[in-house]
């Protein structure tokens, strides 16, 4: 995989990484987390899956974010524990438990505490904290594997460390490096010490109203379209574009500044990315596994087509890469570069990269970073489940959110019967469809379903037409 050249790109990566954080003095940001870092080798515990998405901004804004947090079952299965606020659908558990065989962890509902996306908070509280003090009492441990390292999220390890009188390890960055990677500024920051201000779009960075309206007025002369960014938000949902044809004058970039800051809240002094906004529908998406530190270099685990909607291009699924080789390679190097970057940061887990692509992806073409995932994600939550069912390598596949407004009021029994036997069974390895993430389905008619296909083409043909024939819509 890493050929003598990229083997010495990579200690270039942790150079720039070790210079990042020497600059920001890192060492000493990480020194309350010691404690509860996780380290390979570390005993085998039950494992918390933790699926806390309360520290992304404007996520209010997706139907029926709050059920999301039942994604944290497709990573948990014998012995393991999974915490949502709100419960499971009705046949849920024994989907997974009997169709794809997912082992039977215990799944504990909290009571909430705050917002019901702040899982991690509520499992602080109650009867929830008291079973699991008892369980990482009764194993001598227990490792939490959250959706996200926040803040929230250390500091149940240490509630439960200190009343268990056990080891708690997290399996995810510590909250420092967890906004290196998820803060869109600092982020370009590391990526332009590896591979140079060339792998980036054009941004500016501002924190005050004047110079994010002169900042637009800049790029809009030299670009058809400019985009503003929130630094701190996920599926752009902090994102804003603007044809430049309507930057007409001072006024027309106050006004468009304006309300893009209200609609955001921001908050006064916090800075704003304006960028150029390529013309390009070619997004890719690299999947990676850091390991901790001196245990490996950050594994390449796929790269994938995502799908887009809207003019912000609003993320809802993706497909493994049928782009060329070339293009491929180059997005991996890159990709394994940054992700080395992290590493030496203390950079732990599940990460991905979005990147743009201009050009001729057959020819000469340019590769871009736009931002980093340092969570799990969209992606790479069906990439992982899929290896969880299948003992062979990835199929074709196309994994997406579906909306169809005819089934609100649907329940998750309902779906099974009328896909029958395109329903996926791990036994017997057969099936097209596989299901999850069905809390907004009742709310909303919003499921997310993974098509596995005979070849690419086969599996986009189950999203975009057997899926909804057979649902009768």
């Amino acid at each position: 995989m890493h050929p003598r050249d990229a083997v010495l790109d990579f200690e270039q990566a942790r150079l720039a990484g070790r210079q990042l954080g020497a600059d920001i003095d890192i060492a000493r940001q990480l020194v309350p987390y010691e404690a509860h870092r996780w380290h390979r080798g570390d005993t085998p515990h039950p494992t918390l899956q933790l699926d806390d998405v309360s520290a992304i901004p404007f996520l209010a804004d997706i139907a029926g974010v709050e059920e999301y947090q039942h994604r944290g079952r497709l990573r948990a299965g014998d012995h393991d524990l999974y915490v949502t606020v709100t419960p499971a659908v009705a046949g849920y558990e024994a989907y997974c438990h009997d169709t794809l065989q997912l082992g039977a962890p215990e799944h504990l509902v909290a009571d909430r505490v705050g917002p019901p996306i702040a899982v991690a908070r509520a499992c602080t509280k109650g009867v929830t904290r008291a079973r699991l003090i008892e369980r990482a009492s009764a194993a001598g441990g227990m490792t939490i594997h959250p959706y996200m390292g926040i803040k929230d999220v250390w500091e149940l390890a240490a509630m439960l460390s200190v009343d268990s009188r056990s080891p708690i390890r997290v399996l995810a960055p510590p909250p420092p490096v967890t906004w290196i990677a998820n803060d869109k500024s600092v982020f370009d920051e590391l990526v332009e010490r590896v591979l140079g201000r060339e792998a980036l779009v054009e941004t500016r960075i501002s924190r005050d109203v004047s110079g994010i309206e002169t900042d637009l007025r800049t790029l809009s002369q030299r670009y058809e379209r400019v985009a503003l960014k929130r630094t701190r938000c996920a599926s752009a949902m902090g994102n804003a574009v603007f044809a430049s044809r309507d930057l007409r004058s001072d006024q027309d970039a106050e006004e468009m500044v304006q309300a893009f800051l209200r609609r955001t809240e921001w908050p006064d002094g916090e800075e704003v990315l304006t960028v150029a906004w390529l013309d390009t529908d070619l997004s890719p998406s690299t999947q990676l596994w850091i390991p901790p530190l001196g245990f490996g270099d950050p594994r390449l685990d796929g790269i994938y087509e995502q799908i887009l909607k809207g003019e912000e291009k609003v993320f809802v699924g993706s497909r493994p890469s049928t782009l060329p080789d070339t293009l491929n390679q180059k997005l991996a190097s890159d990709a394994l570069m940054v992700g080395a970057a992290l590493q030496e940061l203390g950079y732990v887990g599940r990460c991905s990269f979005d990147h743009l692509v201009t050009g001729d992806p057959d020819g000469v073409f340019h590769v871009v970073f736009t931002e980093c995932n340092g969570r799990w994600g969209g992606t790479s939550m069906p990439m992982s489940l899929l290896d969880r069912l299948l003992n062979q390598p990835r199929p074709a596949y196309r994994a997406q959110d579906v909306v169809y407004p005819e089934l609100v009021g649907a329940r998750l029994t309902d779906l099974l019967r009328l896909l029958g036997d395109l329903v996926f069974q791990t036994e017997t390895g057969k099936g097209r469809f596989i299901l999850y993430n069905l809390g907004p389905l009742d709310g909303h008619g919003k499921f997310d379903v993974i098509s596995i296909g005979a070849d690419q083409d086969d599996a986009e043909r189950g999203v975009l037409e057997i899926l909804p024939k057979r649902l009768g819509l």
